[in-house]
């Protein structure tokens, strides 16, 4: 027995030689793919070729009985290592005239991240920082575009400082709140204007499939090269107003981000221990505890620039509380066909969604589980 097992295992490790050299060779053949569209400026996602090949590999791998969630979920990880690989090769300058750009908080995080971007496709960048105020105008006085990419709670006051820029020059922030800093932008610079929001972390090795939203400001003509370029860096852009985006990243940031430190700071006090709920949690529960202790391993002043930088943050997250409350008498009525009714009537309005989430969360539930030591 133990004899035939080892002679099935040796063939089982041949497979994976040989699946090692596939990919090998695919990851040769994404770099020269790369190659092409850094010259010509294409971009290094593009949704609908990837949708086509992953239909095309899920239909030829049911017929050869292999499960197609398998190849998907294998052909998913090689592209994302794919995206990273034509990272390397760099990016097609969409403005080759542009005049230097300075990022005001170069050294941050993010700026660092915009920094290398920037960088990856040709262009000239400067740093502006604290301690080279002094400097700013002499900084600036060529700019053909600046970038402020400081704390939430100093964005404004940092736009209001800025020396007189070129009148052509391009102000853009990365501030994850759009109204205040693009009112700011308008009244400090005559100029192009625009806000972003990368909705990612700086840690993200590539911009593949991340959102940016981006909200006009003015002469959006005269940036519209920068939108292709983070296009051709593969994000994914969203256009919105300032207003309508601060009201959605209420719900998409500020309420859950409040959320997650009040569980965070419940379990602190109640003095869980964190290594027996692991040993005890299935995959869904060690994925919710994780996104629970990982806002706790970032800036605090950020989450408390993102959670109060409005008074309406303060007031929808006060309606929750509220409907918590109305949600904890259900449990104190003992009504459970009360209980049962509302959830019945949530489950209808998240409607199609509902199994659509189901599904997508299975997914990453399964990788979840897949890396659990």
């Amino acid at each position: 027995m133990v004899a035939e097992l080892n002679a099935l295992r040796d063939q089982i490790d041949e497979v994976d030689k040989a699946l090692l050299d596939l990919l090998a060779k695919r990851l040769h053949l994404v770099a020269e793919v790369g190659e092409v569209k850094s010259r010509y400026g294409l971009p290094i996602y593009v949704p609908e070729r990837e949708a086509a090949m992953l239909a095309s590999r899920r239909q030829e791998a049911e017929n050869l009985g292999v499960p197609p969630d398998l190849i998907e979920d294998v052909l998913r990880r090689v592209m994302r290592e794919s995206y990273l690989s034509e990272n390397d090769k760099g990016f097609k300058t969409l403005c080759p005239e542009l005049r230097p750009v300075v990022i005001v908080g170069g050294k941050g995080q993010m700026g660092k991240l915009f920094t290398r971007m920037l960088e990856l496709s040709g262009y000239q960048v400067r740093i502006l920082e604290q301690e080279d105020w002094p400097q700013a105008e002499s900084l600036l006085a060529d700019a053909g575009m600046v970038i402020v990419s400081v704390p939430i709670h100093s964005t404004e006051q940092v736009i209001a400082r800025l020396p007189k820029l070129p009148a052509d020059c391009i102000l853009v922030d990365l501030a994850s709140v759009k109204n205040a800093p693009l009112q700011a932008m308008l009244a400090a610079h005559e100029g192009p204007v625009l806000g972003l929001h990368p909705m990612f972390g700086p840690d993200v090795a590539s911009l593949a499939k991340q959102v940016v939203v981006y909200c006009d400001g003015r002469n959006p003509e005269a940036y519209q090269w920068l939108l292709d370029q983070l296009q051709v860096w593969g994000a994914r852009l969203h256009k919105t107003s300032a207003v309508e985006h601060d009201q959605n990243m209420a719900f998409i940031q500020a309420l859950r981000h409040f959320a997650t430190f009040a569980y965070g700071l419940h379990l602190s006090e109640e003095n869980v221990q964190l290594e027996q709920l692991l040993a005890l949690s299935s995959p869904i529960y060690r994925l919710e505890l994780a996104m629970v202790g990982r806002l706790f391993a970032q800036s605090p002043q950020l989450y408390a620039d993102i959670i109060m930088s409005s008074e309406s943050n303060l007031a929808l997250i006060k309606r929750y509380y509220q409907r918590f409350g109305d949600a904890l008498a259900l449990l104190e009525s003992g009504d459970k066909q009360a209980f049962i009714s509302k959830f019945t009537s949530v489950s209808e309005w998240f409607g199609d969604y509902a199994p659509r989430f189901m599904k997508e969360s299975g997914s990453l539930l399964r990788q979840a589980n897949d890396i659990r030591r």
